[in-house]
């Protein structure tokens, strides 16, 4: 007896010549994969299409009668053309041509509907699609396919190269007959809750439909599987964190925290004030805080998370803070110290005898350096630990950790993370900061196993950041933006420059960014429409980099005079220090760099920011850069320069009309594939969120989180759940689980 057929079995061992293709093509390997390669839309046979819906260039798949068809000699070749003669709904006329026209002579006869698939162009100004792919959809016709789609409803996949939509719909069909799915991924009890059709006749009506409703209803159970694997892998880690212990942390009266709200020159913001009395009820507790903190740049988190640190030293352990970059790391150092004043200098001369001290360790430090912080850090009066990776390596010692925070989550792995709660004799309490604003759809899926704490309004007094869209290619504009930064100068204050890249031989500065170069490249942002065809046929603009524009702006007559120095993640980091404390000082007045000033560069006399080929950049991130000025009582202005006007313009005027950072991050998520958020690119893997939209099903998540949780606190293994213990273990490899904890 032949072996059964399920999701794991290789699809050359079922269809043979096809598997071959897809294989090749489209990477699908096994029968899973090929259930999951979802069709794209539908065509409805007895409904045709019109010509005239498409432009020049697009892809076009549209259901015609043929009129004629024409046979003749090519005049530079021994061979000969077919050309077909089409008419759409509407009696529009188009053609399709093959120079090799052997068997589509007969299959194109007068009279029948064909479903046809090519790029649109045109010759003697009359469309025409050239060597395209279609299907005869005649039920009479010899060779007719129309009896593969029984409610004569025509699913549109991907394009493959070498295999029609016809060709991909028999071969489902044949694995469909012989398919023995096993235990369903969604429990009976939740389906018959939910309403909700099983596994296998989900994918019968995703690729072998009959009506609209019935893809309706595959879809909507295929987005709520989805969403109950992520949740349940998120409620299987909260039980993990829930069994743990933790030893409380809490501040006495008269205190260190107390001394600092104490000495404090502003009042904190009402959701300051009830975020820290969040994180406070958290540490107060025998279980470890596991809390999310978000907020818009410069809505005050470093004084919320400080205080949670505070609290953790005057309870007798310490704190660990977490930052991506050494820039970064010396700037918490900074703004920390200044804030707490005689209160980091716990245990020196001049210090407060409520005090404690604040040790910065960075992986660029001399060994002498090293040693005596990480001497201080194990046995001598350091509460407070500030540091990058160097912080995880085997020989930093505490003597008591209890709070770990995290800024910029997003740059890290979960190992890297665990690595320094693993240093703590308890489990520690965890604080994750991140100033990239989380919609609440992506809170719910990536950060699910945490609680989340919002800040959303902006400190007293914080002035208002102008936002400009500039089209780069108008010299006129860009003189005057180059004058606009002169005069900021000439009142005292500083700019930025921004370029996406460093030079033109030299990689990205930022992954995020590279990530984002890959996927124009690939036709894949703002690729909304689920019929939309990449990839782009022209190539980008080159980027502007560092050097180039470094260059530039030393020989731009409106900036004559002015200190303009650059700075980029490349440099070795006593150069990158020297330029930041320069920049910070006032001793430069233009500073061009990448991202690498995205996060954490507090320079509050900056008040005027460019950032050139701003539409290569993402939305969230151009929020995140031009929150580096504005930061003093001046205001300040952000220029958006883009050569690419017409495809950039709406997404960057959304930017520039409004300064709300979560309406921003919904709108970035609407524009780009909800399949990063399990980090598809970072595991090598197809996105696994094929169905499920997280903008528009966040109710649903919703659901499913609560469904999750009810299943994890009845069977925490999912013992009685075989199909949805499988699904976890198939759909999200280790490397997207690790990514969905790290966000």
């Amino acid at each position: 007896m032949a072996d059964p057929i399920t999701r794991e079995t290789r699809l050359s061992k079922v269809v043979g010549a096809p598997a071959k293709k897809l294989a090749t093509e489209r990477d699908i390997v096994t029968v899973g994969d090929l259930l999951d390669f979802h069709p794209r839309r539908y065509i409805d046979v007895e409904t045709s299409g019109r010509i005239t819906d498409f432009a020049l260039d697009d892809h076009v798949a549209i259901v015609a009668t043929v009129v004629s068809g024409t046979t003749s000699r090519n005049r530079a070749s021994r061979g000969s053309r077919f050309e077909a003669t089409l008419v759409d709904a509407e009696d529009n006329e188009f053609s399709l041509v093959f120079f090799r026209p052997y068997g589509h002579e007969q299959a194109l006869q007068p009279g029948r509907r064909v479903l046809a698939r090519g790029k649109l162009g045109e010759f003697r100004r009359r469309p025409q699609l050239a060597h395209p792919t279609y299907t005869v959809l005649d039920a009479d016709a010899e060779g007719s396919d129309l009896d593969v789609y029984a409610g004569g409803l025509v699913p549109i996949y991907k394009a493959t190269k070498g295999i029609t939509d016809m060709g991909l719909t028999k071969t489902l069909k044949l694995v469909l007959e012989q398919l023995e799915v096993g235990a369903d991924a969604v429990p009976d009890h939740l389906r018959e809750r939910r309403g909700l059709i099983d596994e296998r006749e989900a994918y019968r009506r995703l690729h072998l439909p009959r009506t609209l409703a019935e893809v309706e209803s595959a879809k909507q159970r295929l987005r709520y599987e989805e969403a109950l694997v992520v949740q349940t892998v998120l409620a299987q880690r909260r039980a993990k964190y829930l069994a743990e212990q933790a030893v409380p942390r809490t501040a006495p009266k008269g205190g260190l925290l107390e001394a600092f709200d104490a000495q404090l020159p502003f009042q904190l913001t009402t959701g300051q004030r009830e975020v820290a009395d969040e994180i406070a009820a958290d540490m107060a507790r025998d279980v470890p805080m596991h809390r999310l903190l978000q907020g818009e740049v410069g809505s005050g988190k470093t004084v919320v998370a400080l205080r949670a640190m505070l609290a953790a030293v005057d309870s007798g352990a310490q704190a660990a803070l977490l930052a991506p970059t050494e820039v970064l790391a010396q700037q918490h150092a900074r703004s920390i110290r200044a804030m707490l004043g005689p209160l980091a200098e716990g245990g020196m001369l001049g210090g407060s005898a409520q005090g404690t001290q604040v040790a910065l360790l960075t992986g660029s430090m001399t060994r002498r350096q090293k040693e005596k912080v990480l001497l201080d850090i194990t046995t001598g009066p350091v509460g407070i630990v500030i540091g990058t990776h160097a912080l995880i390596q085997d020989e930093v010692m505490f003597a008591d950790l209890g709070l770990v925070a995290v800024d910029e989550q997003h740059r890290f792995g979960v190992e890297q993370r665990d690595a320094l709660r693993d240093k703590a004799v308890r489990a520690p309490h965890l604080l994750v900061m991140t100033a990239t604003p989380i919609p609440r759809s992506i809170a719910m899926t990536v950060f699910g196993d945490m609680e989340t704490s919002t800040l959303r309004e902006l400190p007293r007094g914080r002035q208002p950041i102008e936002t400009f869209v500039v089209p780069s290619t108008n010299e006129r504009w860009m003189q005057r933006t180059w004058q606009r930064v002169a005069e900021e100068v000439a009142r005292g204050h500083q700019a930025y420059v921004i370029c996406p890249r460093i030079g033109e031989e030299t990689p990205e500065d930022d992954q995020v960014l590279a990530e984002l170069e890959r996927a124009w490249r690939e036709g894949t942002v703002e690729d909304g429409a689920d019929d939309a065809e990449p990839p782009h046929d022209e190539e980008p603009p080159p980027m502007r980099g560092v050097h180039e524009v470094l260059a530039q702006l030393r020989e731009e007559p409106a900036l004559a005079g002015l200190r303009i120095e650059s700075m980029h993640g490349q440099l070795p980091t006593d150069e990158k220090d020297a330029v930041m404390a320069a920049f910070a000082s006032g001793a430069v007045d233009v500073l061009v760099a990448t991202t690498v000033v995205e996060v954490g560069v507090d320079v509050p006399n900056a008040t005027a920011m460019v950032i050139l080929d701003a539409d290569r950049f993402g939305i969230s991130q151009l929020h995140q850069l031009r929150g580096r000025v504005g930061r003093g009582d001046a205001g300040g202005v952000c220029l958006l320069a883009t050569r690419n006007e017409e495809a950039a313009l709406n997404r960057l005027q959304k930017v520039a009309e409004t300064t709300d950072g979560f309406g921003l991050a919904d709108l970035d998520l609407s524009l780009r594939r909800e399949g990063d958020v399990l980090g598809a690119q970072q595991s090598g893997r197809r996105s696994q969120l094929r169905m499920l939209r997280l903008k528009q099903d966040a109710d649903l998540i919703e659901q499913a989180r609560g469904d999750a949780g009810e299943l994890v606190g009845d069977d925490p293994e999912l013992l009685r759940y075989p199909g949805l213990e499988r699904a976890v273990t198939e759909r999200l490899d280790e490397q997207q689980v690790a990514f969905l904890e790290r966000g």
